[in-house]
């Protein structure tokens, strides 16, 4: 198969794009990135992404070793069929609950269908003194500044807690933010995480902590969305089973909370992290 030139206002968006007309996950397609892109000064000069993307050539199949061989050396037909059916009884209701178990962040109580993950949960806010938000401020401050000079990158931090959610919001702003987002956002997510140890190490209560730059979580979330609705009208055309590209908890839970209230198709989640991903299938009439 030949090249396909995609180009788009980022390079994961390209992507994006591409596995959506090729119907495929970024896994099964070879990606070329021709131009990075950029966004220019205040709009103006700015550059899209372009990449190449074709699907990736088929694996050949190991040689299997033929059935009649192995029958000969197993044991009788009978047991063994009895055997696979008494595996699949025991076995399939294990494999339906691993696969299609709902996201749910590490440490918080099981979720159930009467109340769905993608709810948002009515939780108390603990209220946190003047003194403590400045702590929790200095705590992140003084770990990103010393991260920042590591890296030799100019970076204006911005801070400001939440009171209503909890959540200490930190905002980034400089030159070349492309740096801290990396690919996918995984560079951004990772100081996040790092940021979150720091912080809660002295607190009582869990501190949530939020990082962006350039407004890249609500971009994020708005192409996530757009892919969502796009993979479900193709499941609901072709009626077949569509795997996304392997994504962290939080992008997986903003594909099914897309679709929850799609009538034509349903979402569960398959295989182990880091490539847990979702799967978008035709919802069954019951």
């Amino acid at each position: 198969m030949e090249f396909l030139e995609v180009s788009a206002k980022t390079v994961e968006e390209a992507i994006t794009k591409a596995c959506i007309d090729l119907g495929q996950s970024s896994d099964q397609l070879e990606i070329q990135v021709i131009t990075e892109g950029s966004t220019g000064f205040l709009g103006i000069g700015s550059k899209p992404a372009v990449i190449q993307v074709r699907k990736k050539e088929p694996e050949v199949p190991e040689e299997k070793i033929p059935e009649a061989v192995i029958e000969e050396t197993a044991e009788p037909k009978e047991n063994k069929r009895e055997t696979k059916n008494e595996q699949k009884k025991t076995q399939k209701p294990a494999k339906q609950k691993q696969e299609r178990k709902k996201e749910q962040p590490a440490g918080e109580p099981e979720e159930t269908e009467e109340n769905p993950v993608f709810r948002e949960k009515k939780e108390e806010i603990p209220e946190r003194t003047n003194e403590e938000i400045v702590m929790m401020k200095a705590a992140a401050s003084q770990f990103l500044e010393s991260v920042f000079k590591a890296m030799d990158l100019p970076v204006d931090i911005t801070m400001e807690y939440e009171k209503e959610t909890g959540s200490l919001n930190v905002d980034f702003a400089g030159e070349d933010m492309g740096i801290l987002i990396g690919k996918r956002g995984q560079t951004l997510d990772s100081l996040q995480y790092l940021v979150s140890l720091v912080v809660n190490k002295d607190q009582k209560n869990y501190v949530r902590v939020k990082l962006d730059t350039e407004d890249y979580r609500k971009r994020r979330k708005d192409t996530l969305e757009n892919l969502a609705k796009n993979i479900a009208s193709k499941v609901k055309r072709t009626q077949k089973p569509v795997s996304l590209e392997a994504m962290n908890p939080y992008e997986r839970r903003i594909i099914h909370s897309a679709l929850q209230n799609n009538r034509s198709v349903e979402t569960y989640s398959e295989g182990n992290e880091p490539y847990r991903h979702v799967v978008v299938v035709p919802k069954k009439n019951r």
